[in-house]
């Protein structure tokens, strides 16, 4: 990755077209041949970017481009589109290369799967009596996260989300449609369980009369123990 500090102007045209003017700013040229142009805010977001594939050409400026102070310009040509970037580099504060190597890539805490673990280790949060039947209960339409057993034996297909919306309640409800022909299984109840789940969700699941559980992850994994809360 190369980074560069520099006093720069860019201009991008193609699908759209847009300035930004004169300012001190970060360059970022990765290995993907991605470029990337970064103020002191506005978070992680670029101010402005060619993606990649796409080619950097540095040039000399011309004659009035050098009047103006410019010492260099990078083209940068997207490969499949009439997208192009051109940034005019003024003073240049900072020059460097470093090779950062394969990135493992992020591990996400909290993502289903460890949420539908704990959920299967600790069956009896839905309930006194409740037991497991098995996680990724196959389907013709694709396995149900968990199948358990009420104190009574009926069966409860449960739908795991972080963030539970209607699309979450509209694929439970195809499965408990499908579990609900087996007579084996019949008749079958819902739960659509996540950390957080919308309200246009509730409404859904309550009318399709299907229960929504809230998941805390922390005191699931034992970091956090919810009788010790003051508010």
């Amino acid at each position: 990755m190369r980074l560069v500090v520099a006093e720069c102007a860019a201009r991008y045209s193609g699908r759209l077209d847009a300035t930004l003017p004169f300012a001190r700013r970060l360059l970022l040229v990765k290995a993907d041949g991605s470029v990337l142009l970064h103020s002191d805010g506005g978070s992680y977001k670029p101010l402005n970017w060619m993606s990649p594939p796409c080619s950097l050409h540095v040039v000399e400026p011309d004659d009035a481009a050098a009047e103006r102070g410019v010492t260099s310009v990078w083209h940068v040509q997207h490969a499949k589109s009439d997208d192009r970037l051109e940034i005019e580099l003024f003073e240049v504060f900072h020059d460097s290369a470093h090779e950062l190597g394969v990135d493992p890539g992020l591990v996400k805490d909290g993502v289903e799967a460890h949420l539908q673990a704990l959920l299967a280790e600790q069956i009896e949060l839905l309930g006194p009596g409740h037991t497991l039947v098995r996680r990724e209960f196959p389907t013709a339409i694709g396995p149900v996260d968990i199948l358990a057993r009420d104190p009574h034996g009926s069966t409860i297909a449960i739908e795991i989300k972080r963030r539970g919306d209607i699309d979450g309640v509209e694929q439970l409800t195809r499965y408990l449609e499908l579990l609900g022909r087996d007579p084996l299984l019949a008749p079958v109840r819902g739960i659509f369980a996540a950390q957080e789940i919308k309200p246009q969700a509730r409404v859904l699941a309550k009318d399709r009369g299907i229960e929504c559980l809230v998941l805390d992850y922390q005191a699931m994994r034992g970091l956090d123990d919810p009788s010790s809360r003051l508010f």
